[in-house]
């Protein structure tokens, strides 16, 4: 390998760690070589499993496509989901109609609903679901659960599929609280085909979207691509927008919220 192939990979492998996914455009401008360099660069790193191909450049190497099921991934990174589930609760209004997907940020939502009048909730997550209903029956808000039916994943305690998606196109949310397995500069990914579909299929019927994240999850990508960033309204994180992702991410756009 050159010393300027050797070069050009190090600064590759450092910006994919800084920005999350890199342009070949990007790249070919910055080091002063033409985009098919850079393609070749690219192709020589995925075959070392170093970063991933997609359209137009490359996104980090995400090794498990495999989820873990929802008990494992209950206490990780738990406090920092318990102050993003307390800070969306304070975006729940009286009278709003809401979704809340599958996922244990959205779960401590559900966990941190109180005082709250005439809420209508609909979620295709029996973890949640379980919570909202016991806060309902020991009166901490009022208002009505929907919970969706479709075919359910025990170890996600989720609910997806045709009927899911069929359920959906009965209503139109205020706000939708949702959750992802990684989420880079660009894009918002998760792990299973059909529960992106749901959530792409919600995102059209809300009036606002929200992103919940934690900060572990900046930067990686997943199985599936649900959206674009920016179709998000909102996005509430444990911590603030990382500083390389600021030039990219118009406030106009997407509002990041952290405490």
């Amino acid at each position: 390998m050159s010393v300027f192939l050797s070069e050009r990979h190090r600064t590759i492998l450092k910006e994919i760690e800084d920005r999350g996914k890199i342009i070949v455009s990007h790249l070919a401008e910055k080091m002063a070589v033409t985009p098919e360099t850079i393609r070749k660069d690219l192709d020589l790193l995925e075959a070392e499993k170093k970063l991933t191909r997609v359209h137009g450049g490359a996104v980090k190497y995400t090794p498990n496509i495999s989820e873990p099921m929802f008990r494992q991934k209950m206490n990780v990174q738990l406090e920092e989901k318990k102050k993003i589930g307390k800070l969306a609760s304070r975006y729940v209004n009286n009278g709003d109609t809401i979704m809340l997907d599958v996922g244990t940020t959205t779960y401590q939502l559900a966990n941190s609903l109180n005082g709250l009048q005439r809420v209508t909730i609909v979620t295709n997550s029996l973890a949640a679901a379980e919570i909202i209903n016991r806060r309902l029956e020991n009166k901490m808000f009022d208002g009505k659960l929907i919970v969706l039916g479709g075919n359910s994943n025990p170890e996600q305690k989720s609910v997806a599929g045709t009927l899911t998606k069929k359920m959906l196109n009965h209503f139109h949310f205020d706000k939708a609280f949702l959750s992802c397995g990684g989420v880079t500069v660009n894009d918002v990914y998760d792990y299973d085909l059909e529960e992106s579909i749901i959530t792409e299929s919600v995102m059209k019927q809300a009036r606002e979207c929200f992103l919940l994240t934690d900060s572990s999850k900046l930067g990686s990508s997943s199985f599936c691509r649900i959206s674009a960033l920016n179709d998000f309204d909102y996005i509430i994180c444990d911590k603030p927008m990382p500083n390389e992702w600021i030039d990219y991410i118009s406030e106009d756009s997407l509002k990041w919220i952290s405490p």
